[in-house]
């Protein structure tokens, strides 16, 4: 998977679930009027990142649409799965952890995410306003959605990998097999750090766990993070001998 691919799948993801949890704050507010606001907004962030990604592909000498087949615009099951994943994690925030908050399974799935995940426990922590309303089953369910993400990826990596190098014999990366693997590797170790371990859920105040920027942290960034992970060890394996 190429920078390019790999930074629009990710803007658009972004926007889509930052859009849909701006209509749900819209709606939830009373103040439909906004609503065609915020669709027309995340339209155009969603343009605006894909001709940013466009431009870099163009000036690394791809050309997005030579050679369009099925197996290019069709994702992958990975990605298929990872849209999947975040579908639930909306759904799950927006509509059900609010009222599974007591219930016996979230508890239990809460007490193991925040035993396997530090960055749950400052996540919990960071809340001492005593704003919840469902939102520490939010991301711990989210937390589950990302670890099974990984663990289901890593039985496919060599694949991945394979997929990656016959892509690169074809048309290579600008940036280099290694030093695409090492700038993804790098940003990996600072997400696992910010998300994984928790530094991110301190520097947060807890009120703002309640508007958009929270929203997203707590439902997004852990399937963000296992994307990025995945795509890390596959270029890694990729830019070693086959």
């Amino acid at each position: 998977m190429g920078m390019a691919r790999l930074l629009a799948k990710g803007w658009v993801v972004f926007c889509l679930f930052a859009g849909a949890h701006a209509l749900r704050l819209a709606m939830a507010g009373g103040s439909g009027e906004e609503l065609a606001t915020i669709c027309v907004c995340t339209l155009l962030f969603v343009a605006m990142g894909l001709l940013f990604v466009g431009g870099y592909a163009a000036a690394t000498g791809h050309v997005l649409f030579e050679k369009l087949t099925w197996s290019r615009v069709l994702p992958g099951f990975d990605a298929l799965v990872f849209a999947w994943f975040v579908t639930l994690s909306f759904a799950n925030q927006a509509f059900f952890a609010s009222g599974l908050m007591d219930n016996r399974l979230a508890q239990a799935v809460r007490g193991a995410i925040a035993f396997a995940v530090p960055g749950q426990r400052a996540f919990e922590s960071a809340l001492d306003c005593g704003l919840d309303g469902g939102r520490v089953f939010a991301s711990s369910f989210a937390w589950l959605l990302a670890i099974v993400y990984v663990a289901s990826s890593a039985s496919r990596l060599r694949l991945s990998a394979g997929l990656i190098r016959l892509e690169r014999n074809e048309r290579p990366e600008v940036l280099g097999a290694v030093p695409l693997a090492f700038l993804l590797g790098v940003a990996a170790v600072i997400g696992i750090q910010f998300l994984f371990l928790g530094t991110a859920y301190l520097w947060m105040p807890c009120e703002d766990y309640a508007s958009l920027p929270g929203e997203i942290l707590i439902g997004l960034a852990p399937l963000m993070l296992a994307y990025l992970i995945v795509a890390a060890l596959a270029n890694l394996l990729a830019a070693g001998p086959e």
